[in-house]
């Protein structure tokens, strides 16, 4: 995919995935030739970065992803108390430090996410990111066939924080908003990228099991397919400074943050957009399988400072 740019400069990082911007300063009110470039960008790089974007405030942050797309709340954590769209991860309180795509136990799961770095730790807490695209690309054409032909159910029934090291009750109360709807949905394995037309593979730790396979099989063959994600290849690392900005394909990439950092306090502000529902190689479409409401978060927000969550009156 060749692009020419006309008002940012990309610089690639690795020569898979992920690409440095310069010459441009975040804002809601940039160009809309600038902003088709930022996501051409993003759709030939998978993962971009722009550093010293310190001005941008919540409100900026909200109103700037909103360029490139609708904002959509995570479905059970509730947003930074004062935002409309900000999930905040506090090392206190969450570490996403298993491979992932976002929230994949919806149907329609985010298109793309806009991190920014509000705290970073001195040494480590980089977070890295893996090409899906080419994972598939790197596959043998028996399991490109394979990987073509599977199903696979996903669920919020796993937890990330599960590893985090923090106080037990902040653990439970974030578990307990984690799982307040309880998700199933059936994806298929290799989806057709809406923008690029590439086909990528859909996995991370929110996959369940294959449709049709033991629990024990689907294990085996995730793991297959997972090892070409996580190729070295595939993979590029960030390493975080306060003010950076991170915007992923959230469709082609799978990503992991390193709890490397101990006690040292790490907090970054996400915003994701709104996605559309897979379609297989097939034609076939995502499907949710369950949707079990407990708890209504909507009434909710994160207090950043206590790491915990209250009821808006």
């Amino acid at each position: 995919m060749s692009i020419q740019y006309q008002h940012i400069q990309v610089k690639a990082i690795n020569g898979r995935i992920g690409a440095v911007i310069e010459g441009v300063k975040l804002s809601s009110s940039l160009d809309a030739t600038v902003v088709q470039e930022i996501n051409q960008a993003l759709l030939k790089h998978k993962v971009i970065f722009f550093k010293d974007q310190s001005h941008l405030d919540d409100i900026e942050q909200e109103a700037f992803a909103a360029r490139l797309g609708t904002p959509l709340n995570h479905p059970t954590v509730p947003v930074k108390q004062g935002s409309n769209h900000i999930l905040e991860l506090d090392s206190r309180g969450a570490r996403a430090d298993s491979w992932h795509t976002d929230i994949t136990f919806l149907d329609a799961y985010p298109k793309a996410s806009i991190l920014r770095s509000i705290v970073a730790p001195e040494v480590g807490g980089n977070t890295v990111w893996a090409n899906t695209t080419t994972a598939y690309n790197d596959l043998p054409e028996e399991l490109k066939t394979l990987a073509e032909s599977l199903r696979a159910i996903h669920s919020n029934n796993y937890d990330y924080a599960a590893k985090a090291s923090v106080p037990a009750e902040v653990l439970a109360k974030y578990k307990d908003f984690f799982n307040s709807t309880e998700y199933e949905t059936e994806h298929p394995l290799v989806r057709v990228h809406p923008e690029t037309a590439e086909k990528t593979l859909v996995l991370g730790h929110f996959f369940q099991k294959f449709v049709g396979y033991s629990q024990a099989d689907s294990r085996r063959l995730f793991d297959i397919f997972q090892n070409y994600v996580e190729k070295l290849e595939n993979i590029v690392s960030w390493r975080w400074e306060a003010g950076d900005i991170a915007i992923w394909d959230n469709r082609a990439t799978q990503h992991r943050a390193i709890n490397d950092y101990g006690d040292q306090h790490r907090v970054v502000r996400r915003v994701t957009l709104e996605g559309d529902i897979p379609v297989g190689v097939d034609g076939q479409l995502s499907q949710v399988i369950r949707k079990e409401v407990k708890r209504d978060v909507s009434d909710y927000r994160y207090v950043a400072s206590e790491v915990d969550y209250e009821k808006v009156s």
